[in-house]
């Protein structure tokens, strides 16, 4: 996908990952990107920056787990503005927990934003793509999407779901030409990681170059996108010895004791 000139629209814009990539695809030609997150103040912060690059900017204030919500603002922002070219879904929540310590309501939570609000966006702007015979989809899933971790139990869940999704919309959507690609960075230093009780030897990455990684993926057909070196170790390992993988996942976890903790929705 050549996104010189296009639109794009890239939700849990306010912050780390999703922050991120509104700023590499403002420096590599998208004339607009759409900036999607549940606070403004932090939306209009992004936006000024994105402007800076040379791009425009809009900023979209929306809970995507309010489907009314999302349906208006994209009936709207498509009549303003055009169609939209491409869609990054990067919102979503985490919470931390021992499985036997987990609390239903944040269970709800994850289920909620990170299933549910990926499948309304994409549902109202797929449709929409359709009618143009154009469109690419990008959804931003996780290691952890391939290789289930302790403490971290209904995320992962959430991430594994999402690469079916993927996989699933890739091949029904390819009929109007959209294609479909599922993101999987590892570790990345936002403000959700840098909350957690970390895995022991694990490195982090940067925001930056999950963006870079991502935005230079465009330009091929890969249905999935790893990013960095411990995640195509990892998926490598749980390919060829997963008795291997879940022993070292035993070994570099946080102690099953450790108080729950939330990360901030992105």
């Amino acid at each position: 996908m050549n996104i010189q000139g296009k639109t794009a629209l890239v939700t849990g814009a306010s912050r780390g990952i999703g922050r991120a990539i509104a700023y590499e695809l403002a420096t590599q030609g998208v004339q607009r990107v759409i900036l999607v997150a549940r606070n403004r103040v932090r939306l209009v912060e992004v936006a000024t920056e994105v402007e800076a690059m040379g791009a425009e900017a809009i900023v979209l204030p929306l809970d995507l787990t309010q489907t009314v919500d999302v349906n208006i603002a994209i009936a709207k922002t498509w009549k303003q503005h055009g169609p939209i070219h491409l869609l990054v879904n990067c919102a979503g929540v985490a919470h931390q927990s021992p499985f036997l310590q987990t609390k239903l309501p944040k269970v709800q939570e994850e289920l909620s934003l990170n299933l549910m609000g990926i499948y309304t966006m994409t549902h109202y702007l797929a449709r929409r793509m359709a009618t143009k015979r154009e469109g690419r989809i990008v959804n931003v899933s996780s290691l952890m999407g391939k290789i289930g971790t302790p403490t971290m139990a209904t995320y992962s869940a959430t991430k594994f779901a999402i690469l079916g999704f993927t996989q699933a919309l890739r091949s029904e959507l390819s009929a109007y030409n959209i294609k479909v690609t599922a993101l999987l960075p590892s570790l990345t230093e936002t403000d959700m990681a840098r909350n957690t009780q970390r895995f022991r030897w694990v490195a982090s990455m940067t925001p930056e170059k999950v963006a870079k990684v991502l935005v230079d993926s465009l330009g091929k057909e890969s249905p999935e996108v790893l990013v960095g070196w411990q995640s195509h170790l990892a998926v490598l390992g749980n390919r060829l010895a997963p008795w291997l993988l879940e022993w070292w996942l035993r070994l570099t976890a946080p102690k099953s004791d450790i108080p729950q903790v939330s990360y901030p929705v992105k």
